[in-house]
């Protein structure tokens, strides 16, 4: 899977062998915000497109556009893996947020 960023949103980039064309569809909302190209350069552009005519409807509606993510997480997971996780950020000399959110980045780019 490839990803492409514009503006904190990200969108997943397939390709469509049948039609010879690049598909991308914006990640993490329930709108549905979907694009497409021939060629990379112009895969930007119709990715720069969409979302731009998605935040000017929003605007239009007056309506909030919706973001990917909040910034705020609810877990719910084993007593003793949240026991070591805590003794982890303690180590670390961190808050568990803090380290948490050092573990999740180094995840998420892995």
């Amino acid at each position: 899977m490839s990803c492409m960023r514009y503006k904190g949103y990200v969108a997943r980039i397939d390709y469509d062998e049948r039609d010879d064309l690049f598909v991308g569809r914006v990640l993490g909302m329930r709108d549905i915000i979907s694009f497409h190209a021939s060629s990379v350069p112009a895969l930007h552009e119709a990715f720069a497109q969409a979302l731009e005519d998605y935040l000017a409807d929003c605007a239009e509606q007056g309506i909030a556009p919706e973001k990917p993510a909040s910034g705020k997480v609810m877990l719910r997971i084993r007593p003793e893996v949240h026991a070591a996780a805590s003794v982890a950020a303690r180590a670390a000399g961190k808050s568990l947020n803090q380290w948490a959110d050092e573990v999740f980045e180094q995840a998420a780019r892995a």
